[in-house]
């Protein structure tokens, strides 16, 4: 006798469907990152399918009341065997489309530091898409690792929040608190990698007017080269830190 299990094969697809309140904004910004319409309906309701590498992405409508800046319409995780070369892909097809990084408001891209395991790209709609490594560690300690102490932890703490949760303002918020609490006996190295993370949140976040205050307690310290390097490597884009980086030579 033939069971509803015997029938079943385990060769399932399973496929995103996003709330797309703004579908002329999402599709334009997919398809400058390079992905193909392979569906396109707006009327009598909104059906959006894309296609990039081997994922898809599909739309279908959004609740009235949603509203994009919020950033609470949907999401969906990719999994992929390396993060890095989908960072360096979307980064060279968003600079050749607009410019620039997007890296504020909607839509933008996480930045990506080297050797972490996730980054994320928010849509015009206010969905996340997050792509993660597939062997990325699931003992993560929300708070900082137990075994650190100090800044030490403070820092791991706000590595967490950026490249796991991807929360840029909960990492400046523990950044500079630990730097008014922790810093005074910190090793200086700790103390450089917590004003270089500050002064890239801020300009991330909007607050640059905080960047000459963080900038100039980062000149005033006195680092190593393999110091330097440290510090240089715990943010996404060293670029940021030149004008305050001294350079030990």
């Amino acid at each position: 006798m033939t069971t509803t299990e015997d029938r079943v094969r385990p060769n399932e697809t399973t496929l995103p469907l996003l709330p797309c309140p703004a579908p002329e904004e999402t599709l334009a910004f997919w398809q400058a990152l390079g992905f193909e319409v392979t569906y396109k309906q707006l009327k009598p309701y909104v059906y959006l399918a894309l296609q990039w590498s081997g994922f898809q992405l599909h739309y279908g409508p959004a609740p009235k009341d949603l509203d994009p800046s919020k950033e609470t319409s949907g999401g969906c995780l990719v999994m992929v065997d390396a993060v890095a070369p989908y960072h360096a892909t979307f980064a060279e097809t968003m600079r050749r489309s607009y410019g620039k990084m997007l890296v504020k408001g909607l839509p933008r891209m996480t930045r990506y530091r080297a050797g972490a395991s996730r980054f994320s790209i928010v849509d015009p709609s206010g969905n996340t898409i997050t792509f993660i490594q597939r062997d990325e560690p699931e003992d993560l300690e929300y708070g900082g690792s137990a075994e650190l102490q100090g800044l030490a932890r403070v820092l791991d703490n706000a590595r967490i929040l950026r490249e796991f949760k991807m929360d840029d303002r909960a990492a400046y918020r523990a950044l500079d608190s630990g730097m008014r609490r922790r810093a005074d006996d910190a090793p200086v190295v700790e103390q450089a990698m917590a004003l270089a993370a500050l002064i890239e949140l801020s300009v991330a976040l909007g607050k640059a007017e905080r960047v000459p205050e963080w900038g100039a307690r980062l000149q005033a310290l006195t680092l190593t080269e393999p110091e330097r390097t440290q510090v240089e490597q715990f943010v996404a884009d060293p670029a940021v830190l030149t004008p305050w980086l001294a350079d030990p030579t």
